[in-house]
């Protein structure tokens, strides 16, 4: 199967106004390409009543008119999610909801706990009870427990505790809360619309429901919304290391959001101009990968001077295959996607331009693709570095085993795809197209550097205590029935 790298989701949020579902359902369709396994609508009314609803699929799957007119309320936040092997089951769509002392709360959460095996132990150890696998789950945990100074403290003192990336909106019976991690690896935007206060991933939903930008919700900040209106505390007086993901600049986003006051498109159209700056190919024709290496491609056009031509088109009507993955289902998955005009490539020297290489099986079939078409020659240019080391901010990178680029040179990748040449933008060339300095990035998945601490050793020690723990209950149980048979 062809592999793309996967963000675990997008978060939005609306409060003060009467349509809140019908904005957040607008809102999670413009970020739909953030996760397209689950989303999900948490609405309160004037009676502080929540109204709930989840599903499996895409938005438009999900909500239907019915179920919008039952989601009723002047606020709202919803979720679209992409999930992790083995979690992809509706209790783990958000957003999550609980009912507690503190009266009700929901919340959807954008990005990956570091510390979340910890802290899970730690409050199991207490006597909480999981419903689900999701990090949400452990800030739920958090929010609900007794703590000194009331509600506010609680919510310092719990964003305090967590660890890696978060970008979270939370509802509760009087207000909207946005929260973003003290280093802002993800996103999270902050707009008004008639009067009415808005909380977005990215700023191409506020475009879609005509809500204007405000401004980014800053590293380490909590936005508290109110009837009384909008409250800024910074959780964390000290400063910390701004760490945003640069690969949203690279892929994720989408290129009609702005991003720390930059447009996405300018940003990778700059990557494609870099790349011609640092790998000029005598070649006929630049050819993208749609759609992620569209605006490259361009830009790489644009600088060069090399004709532009989208020769491969996309079905966009491309769902999940749920036959089984027999190699002919599998070569058709491959191709279905992407269709190739032979006229436009046939003998001539064809520079294919993509956003990434992770497993290489993907780019190494339109390689095939082209030169099965007659081109002479294939060049393969990728909009950022070499991707060597997995992400454990909350972006589906595999462990270093099954990264190309860590395990193979470039030659060696090179021969693999079957390419006449390969070059990767460098690092420094694509923190020059963001037109901000590297030291505002998280760039761990090319360099290993890792803003917060992760221990995987000490993660798999707590899943392999638990996994203990669960057998033993199993065998305990197993035992019991068999002696209520005896008797």
């Amino acid at each position: 199967m062809p592999y793309h790298p996967k963000h675990y989701c997008g978060v939005f949020g609306v409060f003060g106004h009467p349509n809140a579902a019908e904005l957040t359902y607008y809102g999670l369709y413009a970020l739909q390409h953030r996760g397209q396994e689950s989303a999900g609508i948490v609405t309160c009314d004037e009676n502080h009543q929540f109204h709930v609803h989840r599903g499996m699929g895409l938005v438009s799957q999900v909500f239907g008119a019915d179920v919008l007119r039952h989601l009723t309320g002047h606020a709202a936040i919803g979720h679209t999610r992409y999930s992790t092997t083995g979690s992809s089951h509706l209790r783990n769509a958000q957003p999550l909801t609980v009912d507690c002392a503190r009266g009700q709360i929901g919340i959807a959460h954008n990005g990956n706990l570091t510390n979340a095996a910890i802290l899970r132990e730690q409050l199991e150890g207490h006597g909480s009870i999981f419903q689900t696998t999701v990090d949400s789950e452990i800030i739920l945990h958090l929010l609900a427990q007794p703590s000194l100074g009331g509600a506010e403290n609680n919510l310092i003192q719990t964003v305090r505790r967590i660890e890696g990336a978060f970008s979270l909106v939370i509802l509760t019976e009087n207000e909207l809360i946005g929260v973003r991690d003290p280093h802002g690896f993800r996103p999270l935007a902050l707009g008004t619309l008639d009067g009415a206060y808005v909380l977005s991933s990215e700023t191409c939903a506020f475009d879609l429901i005509h809500a204007r930008y405000l401004r980014d919700v800053e590293p380490g900040e909590i936005v508290v919304i109110s009837r009384a209106g909008l409250k800024s505390i910074q959780a964390f007086p000290e400063h910390q290391r701004e760490a945003f993901c640069i690969f949203e600049y690279v892929y994720f986003a989408r290129p009609d959001s702005h991003i720390a006051g930059r447009n996405v498109y300018k940003v990778r159209v700059e990557m494609g101009r870099q790349l011609a700056r640092e790998h000029r190919i005598e070649a006929d024709v630049v050819v993208p990968v749609p759609d992620s290496g569209n605006c490259a491609a361009l830009g790489y056009s644009l600088e060069s001077g090399i004709p532009f031509e989208m020769a491969f088109v996309r079905n966009h009507y491309i769902g999940r295959s749920f036959l089984q993955p027999t190699q002919l289902i599998r070569d058709m998955n491959v191709r279905v996607k992407l269709n190739l005009i032979p006229d436009l490539v046939r003998d001539k020297r064809v520079i294919i331009v993509d956003d990434s290489i992770v497993r290489g099986t993907t780019c190494r079939t339109r390689v095939h693709n082209l030169k099965e078409a007659g081109a002479r020659e294939v060049h393969v240019l990728v909009s950022c570095p070499p991707h060597m080391h997995p992400c454990v901010y909350g972006i589906d990178f595999p462990d270093r085993s099954k990264l190309m680029a860590a395990n193979c040179s470039q030659d060696e990748i090179r021969r693999y795809l079957n390419a006449d040449s390969l070059h990767y933008l460098s690092q420094a060339g694509m923190v020059a197209a963001t037109g901000r300095p590297a030291s505002c990035f998280c760039m761990a998945c090319y360099d290993g550097r890792y803003p917060v601490p992760y221990d995987p050793a000490l993660d798999k020690n707590i899943m392999e205590r638990r996994r203990a723990r669960l057998t033993s209950v199993s065998e305990a149980l197993e035992r019991e029935q068999r002696q209520i048979r005896l008797i």
